[in-house]
């Protein structure tokens, strides 16, 4: 049997670490219900916090729509949100890693919509009059000490982005009206936050 150890306050050595502690832990956000089936974003620890899109079908079966390593996750604005849009049976997300948009439909892999670019993409809806989804979209190819900041639309069958709004520093929450014919969105400008100053 060993010992009492006396160590100073605080500099005793524990076994119970952050990681010990988050590891049983499964975040889980942006419920979403399409048809019969639910889809949801699970962060899971144990895999160094990927998010994963999950679906659970009528009969209760669950299974992972976004294989490893994809990440759904986006950097737009640093704050992330808005990376995963479920439509009908497709899934469209921004995966972490390269932040390009990609598209899953039911049964198949993953495939990239945008090009091989230092440029992000998150808040999607799809524009169905125009076979594309707009979203909004940070351009880091441009020159200069901030990104350029648009809504733009890309094309459902993949390409580069078009577009649509721009002039602003911020944009976010691009939706279509239900008759297809008009885009609404809100944008602000430094120094400013959202809640401070915006237009829609």
């Amino acid at each position: 049997m060993s010992g009492k150890l006396r160590a100073p306050y605080g500099s005793w050595k524990s076994p119970i670490t952050s990681d010990l502690i988050v590891a049983g832990s499964v975040g889980l956000s942006e419920p979403v219900i399409s048809g019969n089936d639910i889809y949801w974003l699970e962060m899971r620890p144990k895999e160094a916090g990927r998010y994963v899109v999950v679906k659970r079908s009528p009969d209760g079966k669950t299974c992972d729509v976004t294989p490893a390593p994809l990440n759904a996750r986006t950097r737009v604005h640093e704050y992330g949100g808005g990376a995963v849009l479920i439509d009908d049976d497709t899934v469209y997300f921004t995966n972490f890693a390269d932040q390009r948009l990609y598209r899953v439909c039911a049964g198949n892999a993953p495939e990239p919509l945008s090009p091989a670019a230092d440029i992000r993409f998150a808040d999607f809806v799809v524009d169905r009059a125009h076979s594309r989804l707009i979203t909004v979209c940070e351009d880091h190819t441009i020159p200069g000490p901030y990104p350029e900041n648009t809504i733009s639309a890309l094309p459902l069958t993949g390409g580069s982005p078009e577009i649509l709004a721009e002039g602003h520093d911020f944009f976010s929450t691009p939706r279509i009206s239900p008759d297809g014919s008009r885009l609404a969105y809100l944008s602000w400008d430094h120094p400013d936050m959202p809640w401070d100053s915006s237009s829609l």
